[in-house]
């Protein structure tokens, strides 16, 4: 037995308990290439295919949950990244996902490649990057980090704080070496994102902030220092951003503050990176810029505000991955019960359960992030019905998909895909009720190749040692 589609039931009918921008599918076996990775679609029997790899095969091939990775996709992001923003250099932002094979794919492609920790780093150096094409950011790198740093030769640091310049310091002359440095500031933006992944406002960890002072004396700092190359200048005002207003704010700001910076010392910066945070579509309320589009306009804005300082076009780059990486990801879970809830009203919500959640994608519980889900294992005639997709958590927030519109045939045992899933989820999975974290496959021309192997339970029992 199906569960009844509420649209007609009183106060809290389907059109009340939706979302405004959520519309009924015309067809929900369809997969809207806005969402979906490149090489999506469904065969003859109605399974949805990736990379020319069935899902249903996928499963049966590697287990649930599983993440599948379009090695295509992927890579055609990263060429209209490099291709677009011609003359600058792009840094895939690691900590969107990164794994050896991740690292190879990005160096073929020509970008170099942003980390954010000293286990990002070592991931990149053992896949063989070239360490001259490394960035490494944080707001609290350790000793350690910034040695490994030194040691390998990576191309930049963009240092944080004035005790990290201490700590570089020190390292540089114990090294005998000097290290090239960008200075991360912040333009007092806040982006039209959540709060906690905004990050150029005043009050929160990164950077310097220049309207107090501390960007200007970070840059007196390290072009003073005998052993601190200062490169250039570095923001980033946020994630999962449409709009390019607060992008032109905040380069206004730091070339306004470079422009200080020669005035007051005669130095002349000569790079100027941007950040990331490009959007990217989770369900049919999103609507990002083509990578042509966004390169047109921060080129433009970046042109405005130098001739504004009356100074030249400094050396650029930018630091794209969720842009990059996800749109080429996709989750597939299976279904493992579905629990129609009466409402106060008449109403009803259905509750697809599934066999990850917030253990795999935490985006939801923390963000508030929305995603879409099709069936995936076959298509089918039946109407739709309003569905909110949980995982296994003991957790009541331990949501993956908060309103979808999924077909009432709907089973235990049927399969979902979640596209979009690329960035931020497997990346930022944890052992939450002691799960294992899925695998990540890439796929490509039929071919499906493991990535990142699922963990097991002895994985898990290793790191007990009581």
């Amino acid at each position: 037995m199906t569960p009844e589609c509420p649209d007609e039931l009183g106060p809290t009918s389907t059109s009340n308990l939706r979302p405004a921008w959520l519309a009924r599918p015309v067809d929900p076996n369809a997969l809207d290439p806005v969402l979906w990775s490149r090489t999506a679609v469904r065969r003859d029997d109605g399974a949805v295919q990736i990379g020319g790899v069935g899902l249903p095969d996928a499963v049966a091939r590697f287990g649930s949950p599983v993440y599948l990775l379009d090695e295509d996709d992927f890579r055609a992001r990263a060429r209209a990244f490099r291709d677009s923003f011609a003359g600058w250099s792009v840094y895939y932002a690691g900590k969107a996902f990164l794994c050896r094979r991740v690292v190879r794919w990005v160096m073929d492609e020509g970008l170099c490649l942003d980390v954010c920790s000293g286990g990002e780093l070592e991931v990149a150096l053992r896949a063989g990057a070239d360490p001259a094409r490394l960035g490494l950011h944080g707001n609290n790198k350790t000793v350690d980090e910034l040695d490994l740093a030194l040691r390998a030769g990576v191309g930049r640091i963009v240092v944080d704080s004035m005790d990290e310049i201490d700590r570089l310091e020190r390292l540089c002359a114990a090294h005998g070496t000097t290290a090239p440095v960008m200075v991360r500031v912040t333009p007092g933006v806040h982006a039209h994102t959540h709060e906690y992944i905004a990050t150029s406002h005043e009050d929160q960890k990164f950077g310097f902030s220049i309207a107090s002072g501390q960007a200007m004396a970070a840059l007196r700092r390290c072009q003073d220092s005998p052993v601190l190359c200062l490169r250039g200048v570095h923001h980033h005002i946020g994630s999962q951003i449409f709009e390019t207003d607060g992008f032109g704010v905040a380069i206004g700001r730091t070339m306004a503050l470079v422009r200080d910076f020669r005035d007051a010392t005669g130095v002349t910066v000569d790079e100027l990176d941007v950040g990331g945070g490009f959007g990217i579509a989770y369900t049919d309320a999103d609507s990002p810029a083509t990578t042509a589009q966004l390169a047109a306009h921060l080129d433009g804005i970046v042109r405005e505000a130098a001739q504004a300082c009356g100074m030249r076009v400094p050396v650029l780059s930018l630091e794209p991955g969720r842009a990059i990486v996800g749109p080429a990801g996709t989750a597939v879970y299976t279904v493992g019960t579905v629990k129609p809830v009466d409402l106060a009203g008449g109403g009803q919500r259905v509750y697809v359960s599934v066999d990850g959640g917030m253990s795999d994608n935490i985006r939801p519980a923390l963000y508030g992030a929305d995603y879409s889900a099709v069936l995936a294992n076959r298509a089918t005639d039946a109407p739709t019905i309003l569905c909110r997709v949980v995982g296994m958590h003991c957790e009541t927030g331990d949501v993956l998909v908060r309103d979808v519109f999924l077909p009432s045939d709907i089973a235990a045992g049927d399969l979902l895909a979640v596209p979009a899933s690329g960035a931020y989820c497997r990346a930022m999975a944890s052992n939450y009720n002691c799960a294992l974290r899925p695998p990540v496959v890439a796929v490509a021309d039929g071919r499906a190749d493991v990535l990142v192997r699922r963990e097991t339970l002895d994985d898990l029992l290793a790191l007990d040692v009581g």
